[in-house]
């Protein structure tokens, strides 16, 4: 699992780690019931607070992503392919919400916005 953090960002840190995570989860590059590093060694690695890491794993892990077997590590979910396939529609779904009211906000009409949108899938 490859992870880079960016300090300069206004994202939080332990939100960089969760949405790279669940994109590498998304992707395929981290495998179903595949094993995370350990928070020592992943906080250890990215030179980042073991508590940044924690809270990252648990939101993950309350999020349906990985599961965590005291004593043994945190691995990805092996029961989760239309989870994640959920949340995709859930996030994209949510992304069609904010540019709608954006665009009802400056003044663009429902027909103005549907043909944007036939534009757009036509491409």
């Amino acid at each position: 699992m490859k992870v880079i953090i960016n300090n300069s960002s206004m994202v939080p840190i332990y939100m960089q780690l969760i949405m790279q995570v669940k994109s590498q989860i998304a992707d395929g590059t981290v495998k179903e019931n595949e094993m995370l590093p350990s928070v020592r060694s992943l906080s250890r690695d990215l030179n980042i607070s073991a508590l940044t890491v924690k809270k990252a794993y648990d939101e993950l892990e309350s999020d349906g992503f990985v599961v965590t077997v005291h004593g043994k590590g945190t691995f990805v979910n092996g029961n989760n392919s239309e989870f994640i396939k959920e949340s995709r529609i859930r996030e994209i779904e949510d992304s069609l919400r904010n540019a709608f009211e954006k665009a009802e906000g400056y003044g663009i009409s429902r027909d103005q916005i549907k043909e944007m949108f036939e534009m757009i899938i036509e491409e």
